[in-house]
């Protein structure tokens, strides 16, 4: 065998080499088949809100839609159909897409609507105001107001202070809501206040006038600053007589 045959042989060796292998492995891929494993996300329809439902409104059709929510992420306190929200009132403001759940919402009924603006261990006093009263006319619901009262001893003489601090007004007349931003004229001002504070507000205005004072809504509260002053004792020696502080 000549030397060309040999080196021919050698190469003709490599190439079937390299095809047993590339058909072998090409032949070992196509056994392998891939598992996929598919999760199934079970889904179920929620109702949220198409667009923003002001504190106080009646929902209508308009206000909702519904949009579909993981299974698992489901509670007991969302509406599943809009005819179960229809007709109810909003306790404070949805935004859209947000998820309506029970504890947003009230029944309907007598005074609903302002009834739902009310929270817990609080209440609703209306006073009758006037233009002045009224801070010109520039008063809405959801303002925050100071109570003013001013007792008129004589045709000079009167004082004022300061009876009730931050609090909400709920309703201008008959309006729980408004989306405008101008003047109006009211008659009366309905306020939230805690028991107490609605007992001050009908004494002060049983013993003057009501003045209320409209408040920055961005003001932060002042702190309370309380000073503890130890309790003295006089004592008194024939005639003369010292105090002196009680320490504890």
């Amino acid at each position: 065998m000549s030397r060309n045959q040999v080196i021919l042989l050698f190469f003709l060796s490599i190439i079937f080499g390299l095809g047993a292998v590339f058909f072998a492995k090409k032949w070992m891929d196509n056994q392998v088949q891939p598992q996929v494993e598919v999760e199934v996300v079970e889904r179920e329809p929620v109702i949220v809100a198409a667009r923003e439902i002001v504190a106080g409104t009646v929902i209508e059709a308009q206000h909702l839609k519904s949009k579909l929510l993981e299974k698992d992420w489901r509670t007991e306190t969302q509406f599943t159909s809009e005819d179960d929200v229809l007709g109810l009132i909003a306790e404070n403001t949805i935004f859209p897409d947000d998820i309506i759940t029970i504890n947003r919402v009230t029944q309907p009924g007598e005074g609903a609507t302002l009834a739902a603006l009310i929270p817990e261990n609080k209440r609703a006093v209306t006073i009758r105001v006037n233009d002045v009263i009224g801070v010109a006319g520039f008063l809405l619901p959801g303002n925050r107001v100071d109570v003013l009262n001013t007792i008129q001893y004589s045709k000079t003489s009167a004082s004022t202070r300061t009876v009730l601090k931050d609090i909400k007004v709920l309703a201008v007349d008959q309006t729980a809501k408004t989306d405008e931003n101008k003047p109006i004229i009211v008659r009366a001002v309905t306020l939230e206040v805690s028991p107490t504070d609605a007992e001050k507000l009908l004494s002060a205005r049983s013993r003057g006038e009501i003045q209320l004072t409209l408040r920055n809504p961005h003001e932060k509260p002042q702190p309370v600053v309380r000073r503890y002053v130890a309790p003295s004792v006089t004592i008194i020696k024939g005639t003369e007589s010292s105090s002196i502080r009680v320490s504890d």
